[in-house]
């Protein structure tokens, strides 16, 4: 029966404080007077809950259900909502960190107050955004210097901000040109008389053969030729005694050289004591007849041409560049020519000359690029593209193209300083390529700029120039 009854106790207390915590749990106001007679001092309610101070914030549901109001409220049963003051609020935010002056120990003055979300927004009083997040206090020793924007980690995630170093890295450029192949103006040469004269026949060479220098030509009677030859071997056969000095033989055979005829001619004349009737006229180098106006029987006058010959062995390839790449080009500089008729072949050779003048329709130069031709595929007139590696021999710092942010009147880099801060730096640009630019002053190896959403940053800091206008904690002068 002990045991009984003590069970009975135990079971008996248990159930009167949890139906005396539920009570003190619901309740607001004072405990009632039956309740307060029964429990400790201890139990009552505390002296920090009647302490609260400032001002109310919301109303609660006293029954303790999610269940809040900006102004004074009842339940469905009349119970009137408990009113929360300043103190009595739930913060989440770190308590912020005391700024130690120079002078010692204490806190500096706070200047303003600025967004909890990094937003280019602040106040001089204490503020709640729309969210209900206090705005942070900024301190003298806080404050921001005037070159840098800081935005939040949020922000920087939410734009996609991608950060990336300065390299230093061999720059290549890329420089493509249309253009056309055409004939070595070295590499030409016509087949006129310097005297009047008549084409007996013509050898069987047309327009197209291939000839090499001294092979004949054609067969050509020049009254005028025959005149100095005959001269010339009165001048031969004279004997010494007969007064002809070796001075009128030098003129005779220099009166044959000027009428420019060939050297076999003259031979002849010397080794056979003879006149030829008719001159057998050699070709002067070798190539490709690329004209042939001479025909048999025909009268030919002093100047006439009578053959073109293009050798074809070395050929150009002109082409047109614009101008904004010209300060890219150096003679002697490696180009590779694809032609169109050969789409699968490559083509080396090198810039041989940049030509002096700037065609103004088209604001292009033309550049000449000299090829070498064995096989002959290389045909004048031929369509070709040309690619032009330019670039520098030694490393330079480099960024992303994407990090320049140009205004055009300069050219600007937001440098990461860390902590979710970034100043904007001025940078003197060199060569691009390879989506790259190289920075000539301004940066450094190493430093990392912004190359992803740059613009976001780049608003934040000309807004946060123009709030630092509107500073209120800004030194009268």
């Amino acid at each position: 029966m002990r045991r009984l009854a003590s069970a009975f106790l135990i079971v008996f207390a248990i159930l009167t404080a949890g139906a005396v915590g539920l009570v003190v749990g619901r309740s607001n106001g004072p405990l009632p007077g039956w309740l307060s007679s029964v429990l400790p001092a201890a139990a009552k309610q505390s002296p920090t809950q009647s302490e609260a101070t400032g001002p109310v914030i919301y109303y609660r549901n006293p029954d303790g259900l999610p269940d809040y109001s900006l102004t004074p409220k009842k339940t469905s049963s009349g119970r009137e909502y408990g009113a929360v003051h300043a103190s009595e609020d739930v913060s989440f935010e770190e308590k912020a960190p005391e700024v130690a002056t120079a002078k010692g120990g204490e806190r500096g003055r706070i200047r303003f107050y600025r967004n909890p979300m990094g937003l280019p927004d602040t106040s001089p009083t204490p503020k709640k955004d729309p969210m209900g997040m206090d705005y942070l206090p900024v301190y003298e020793g806080e404050q921001d210097d005037d070159s840098s924007v800081k935005v939040s980690a949020g922000k920087l995630q939410k734009a996609g901000v991608q950060i990336e170093g300065a390299e230093r890295r061999t720059l290549n450029t890329m420089v493509r040109a249309p253009g056309t192949v055409q004939e070595d103006e070295r590499r030409k040469s016509v087949v006129s008389l310097r005297f009047e004269g008549f084409i007996d026949s013509v050898e069987n060479v047309t327009t197209g053969t291939h000839v090499h220098k001294g092979q004949p030509l054609m067969r050509i009677y020049g009254p005028n030729l025959s005149s100095a030859a005959a001269e010339y071997l009165s001048a031969l056969n004279a004997r010494p005694d007969a007064g002809i000095s070796n001075q009128a033989l030098k003129g005779a055979r220099r009166r044959l050289e000027n009428l420019d005829a060939p050297e076999k001619f003259i031979a002849d004349i010397e080794r056979t004591r003879e006149i030829p009737a008719y001159v057998s006229w050699p070709a002067p180098q070798d190539g490709d007849i690329v004209e042939r106006t001479a025909v048999n029987g025909m009268r030919a006058a002093p100047g006439d041409v009578l053959f073109r010959i293009s050798d074809h062995n070395v050929v150009w390839v002109l082409a047109d560049v614009a101008e904004r790449d010209l300060s890219l080009l150096e003679v002697g500089q490696k180009a590779s020519v694809r032609l169109r008729a050969y789409p699968d072949r490559v083509f080396s050779g090198k810039v041989a000359l940049i030509y002096p003048h700037l065609m103004a329709e088209t604001r292009t130069a033309r550049i000449r690029i000299e090829l070498p031709n064995p096989d002959d595929v290389l045909k004048p007139d031929m369509y070709a593209d040309v690619e032009i590696a330019t670039g520098t021999e030694a490393p330079v710092v480099t960024v992303s193209s994407s990090a320049v942010i140009d205004s055009g009147e300069r050219q600007l880099v937001l440098l990461d300083k860390g902590d979710g801060r970034f100043e904007p730096r001025a940078v003197k640009l060199g060569r691009r390529g390879g989506g790259h630019v190289e920075i000539k002053e301004g940066l450094a190896e190493g430093d990392k700029v912004v190359v992803s959403a740059n613009f976001l940053i780049d608003a934040e800091s000309n807004l946060k120039a123009a709030l630092n206008g509107l500073d209120p904690g800004e030194k009268s002068q």
